[in-house]
């Protein structure tokens, strides 16, 4: 049977048709992500009002509410709404901007491309790619005249690549989200290992200025300089909390274990183990003196600080604070902090994602923990139970980014099937 889209149908009814129609329309979902690919969101600047404009055409023959969210216009969301069988509702969030690209770099078109199975352009794994799953998952819906068993809220956002206020956090801080759970569809996968990330880690941002005294650079014992002041700030704090295992709740072990089996064979296991069990530290800005021939008065670095989830951020800078203060000539300018957040790794979410990727894919989920954090963090902290989850590669952010046709596919076979899995796990 063929639907007035020109889409085959499934020729079985039932709670899976939506899947059956996803599987039967593989050729219509890669046609709709080549049409996002094809529109050029990088942020900067980010603007990202054409592609809104062609979700909604796409959405506008659809049984659907549909609702355009801005608080720049340049960057506008969108709020899909598909009502379902019970009063509990499930969003799916994805993020419509991607990262810059260089042309020059790639040996594919940037803006789309088909090709041996894959599907490449920027965007393609992070997460356009996810974003048309999700799209052809309302149609999937619609298509097959089947009402959802929860009810499903969509949140296609702006400004996720850059951290900015007009996307996620200007809909959270509307109260526009009303919602049980979430699930993102950030790619969760690293070298052909599939997982769902149910926690993330918490970061403190640190500014750390350094004042010296001014001299000729022939006469420096005339001086003090601020850069060595400030670089041995640093070396003193790496030393002291860059070496003190971490104070993890009793809780998070499943989850710490886990990630450390699915990190280990890209980076190592004691890399891996040290990355949750321990602090780690970046020195990512370090600038200081205005000539070779002079001693530096001030010098200025900035220091990056994750932390696993179940450590309290607020103690950890405490101690960093203390240890500045030790330091002489050393002030702490500007610090911003979180602190890392999880789900129960056998609570309701996490069970109904993973069971539902595994019957799909066949394979293992990890239940892991992010190495950063992002967009799940705010939503966890509104108080949405919430996990990223999408198949595809960890090409993300570079070039010729792809994303294998069978993971679009399988992606939206999962987003699917998740409500009632979903469903079946809070109920029971």
């Amino acid at each position: 049977m063929v639907d007035d889209t020109g889409t085959a149908r499934p020729t079985t009814a039932g709670d899976d048709a939506p899947a059956e129609y996803v599987r039967a329309n593989r050729e219509a979902l890669v046609s709709l992500a080549l049409d996002l690919l094809a529109v050029d969101t990088s942020n900067p600047p980010g603007d990202t009002r054409e592609i809104v404009a062609a979700i909604e055409r796409y959405l506008d023959p659809l049984p659907v509410e549909v609702e355009r969210f801005a608080v720049d216009p340049a960057k506008p969301n969108l709020l899909v709404r598909v009502p379902g069988a019970s009063d509990r509702t499930l969003l799916y969030n994805g993020h419509l901007d991607t990262v810059p690209f260089d042309a020059d770099a790639w040996t594919r078109d940037p803006l789309g491309e088909r090709a041996d199975g894959r599907v490449y352009g920027r965007g393609a794994t992070d997460m356009k790619g996810a974003v048309a799953s999700l799209l052809f998952a309302v149609r999937a819906f619609a298509a097959t005249d089947t009402d959802p068993p929860v009810d499903l809220l969509f949140a296609f956002v702006s400004d996720e690549e850059v951290g900015g206020d007009a996307g996620l956090p200007a809909l959270l801080d509307a109260g526009a989200l009303d919602a049980d759970a979430c699930v993102i569809g950030e790619p969760t996968c690293e070298e052909g290992r599939h997982s769902v990330t149910v926690a993330d880690r918490g970061s403190i941002w640190l500014t750390l200025e350094a004042s010296g005294e001014a001299a000729h650079g022939s006469r420096p014992t005339l001086g003090v300089n601020a850069v060595d002041r400030l670089y041995d700030a640093v070396k003193r704090l790496r030393r002291r909390f860059g070496s003190e295992r971490l104070d993890i709740d009793a809780e998070m072990d499943p989850i710490v274990e886990e990630s450390i089996e699915y990190y280990a064979p890209s980076m190592g296991e004691a890399t891996a183990r040290d990355l949750f069990r321990y602090p780690s530290i970046n020195l990512g800005v370090f600038e200081g003196g205005d000539a070779v021939n002079a001693v530096p008065q001030s010098a200025r670095a900035e220091l990056d600080v994750r932390l696993t989830a179940g450590v309290h951020t607020p103690d950890v800078l405490a101690g960093i604070r203390e240890c500045v203060a030790d330091c002489e000539g050393i002030t702490v300018a500007d610090v911003s902090w979180s602190i890392g957040t999880a789900e129960d790794p056998d609570g309701p979410l996490v069970e109904a994602v993973a069971s539902t990727a595994t019957a799909v894919t066949g394979d293992r989920v990890f239940r892991r923990s992010a190495t950063g954090g992002g967009d799940a963090k705010k939503l966890r902290n509104a108080g949405i139970s919430t996990v990223e989850f999408a198949l595809g590669t960890d090409t993300l952010h570079a070039p010729d980014e792809y994303v294998p046709v069978d993971a679009l596919v399988d992606n939206a076979v999962v987003y699917t099937r998740l409500p009632a899995a979903w469903r079946a796990e809070m109920d029971g």
